[in-house]
């Protein structure tokens, strides 16, 4: 619903996107609480950002390499926010946030478990106050079990969920996968519940619930049929490197201009097709290759093989020759390559953010693509903590100038 209570209009879903009229509120910091704020915003919610006073979301200072001094975390997730300040642990500060969640669709946090309790923000008094309220936490290890206590961290997540085991090479340190992959799953996941709570709520029930996502579970969810082939067979699968165990061929393989790209044609359809690319036409009826489970033998004769021929060939030559057999190839692109890649430039992955400190900043764009109501056209992030305090607290909540110049003053906002 828009502010005023009524249904967003089609135009403004259309500009918007379909979660237009949507407020959530989102409280926490860092990283996979504030992804998910920022997917919902994407999609045309009214996210409204709460920052402590003075210190703020720590993501404003994060990263080595900085432009003018700014991080270049804080314009990817803090765009299209409202950003107000609120002292969650003073008693006002407290009431303002109850205020605000009654006014709200959902409520986003990722604080340790207990903690928003401890406060007086708990799930149990907030959707008393306002049941249609779907309250969404994301944690290390969920709100229950014995470990829910723990802080936890995307890097702890992956570890204890089995997913970091099976990264990197056999006999070596596992190591992460460059990104915070475990923040990110949790928040999408946690959008995930998000929108499935909404949906019930609004045919079904009238109510909202809590939405409790993990980035335990989450990163446990990615492990296709690790699990069974541990509960079934008793094998405990270990970490491949860049293959695919008893998957060939599918690897990467260094070309003429020292480019890695990755082939697989680990298929009956697509291998003899490679074989024919690579002017090699015999393998495709080598016993040693015949069928699937040959080939997963046979993976490291394959693998010398066809590295022999990429070498021999640019990764531009290696593309178009595999593109023409029909055969999936693809380079691995650094972020400079991934800028200048046509596909990316033709599907707009690189949006624009207008930063009121940097200017233009290019980020990712919004996915999944909706062909009606796609989502958030133009982009702006701001650096102003409170910057839409008058708005919220003023226009939203009634709080007049005389209060909101008294709380600044307590420190409160």
């Amino acid at each position: 619903m828009t502010p005023d209570g009524s249904p967003p209009s089609q135009a403004e879903a259309e500009e918007l996107g379909p979660l237009a009229g949507l407020r959530v509120l989102e409280l926490g910091t860092l990283i996979a609480g504030p992804f998910a704020g920022r997917l919902l915003s994407d999609m045309g919610a009214e996210v409204i950002k709460v920052e402590a006073p003075q210190r703020g979301d720590p993501m404003r200072e994060w990263g080595a390499d900085k432009l003018d001094g700014h991080s270049l975390w804080w314009p990817v997730q803090s765009r299209n926010k409202k950003l107000i300040t609120l002292d969650l642990r003073a008693e006002r500060g407290q009431e303002i946030c109850r205020e605000l969640a009654a006014r709200s669709d959902v409520l986003l946090e990722n604080f340790r478990p207990g903690t928003l309790e401890r406060w007086g923000l708990g799930p149990e008094r907030l959707c008393a106050e306002n049941p249609g309220l779907v309250y969404a936490r994301v944690s290390g290890y969920g709100q229950t079990g014995p470990y829910s206590s723990r802080g936890g961290f995307a890097s702890a997540g992956e570890a204890i969920s089995g997913l970091r085991f099976l990264n990197g090479f056999p006999d070596q340190p596992p190591p992460r996968s460059g990104l915070s992959i475990g923040d990110s799953l949790s928040a999408m996941f946690a959008v995930v519940g998000i929108l499935a709570a909404l949906r019930e709520r609004d045919t079904v029930s009238g109510r909202g619930q809590v939405v409790d996502a993990s980035i335990l579970e989450s990163c446990f969810a990615m492990l296709e049929s690790v699990a069974p082939e541990y509960h079934r067979l008793g094998l405990v699968r270990q970490p491949t490197g860049t293959t695919i165990s008893n998957n060939a061929p599918s690897n990467v393989y260094r070309s003429a201009d020292e480019r890695w790209v990755v082939i697989a044609a680990n298929s009956d359809n697509l291998f003899p097709r490679l074989c024919r690319a690579i002017g090699l036409a015999e393998l495709a009826v080598d016993e040693r290759f015949a069928t699937h489970d040959d080939r997963g033998r046979n993976q490291a004769v394959l693998d010398e093989i066809i590295g022999a021929w990429a070498a021999e060939q640019t990764a531009d030559e290696i593309q178009h020759a595999l593109d023409a057999a029909g055969v999936v190839c693809a380079p691995v692109n650094s972020i400079a390559d991934v800028f200048a890649d046509p596909q990316v430039i033709a599907r707009e992955m690189l949006v624009p953010v207008d930063d009121e400190e940097l200017g233009e900043v290019l980020g990712p764009g919004v996915f999944p693509k909706l062909s009606r109501t796609p989502g958030r056209r133009h982009f702006s992030s701001g650096w102003t903590a409170g910057s839409a305090n008058a708005e919220i607290l003023g226009d939203l909540l009634g709080i007049d100038d005389g209060e909101v110049a008294e709380l600044h003053h307590q420190g409160v906002i």
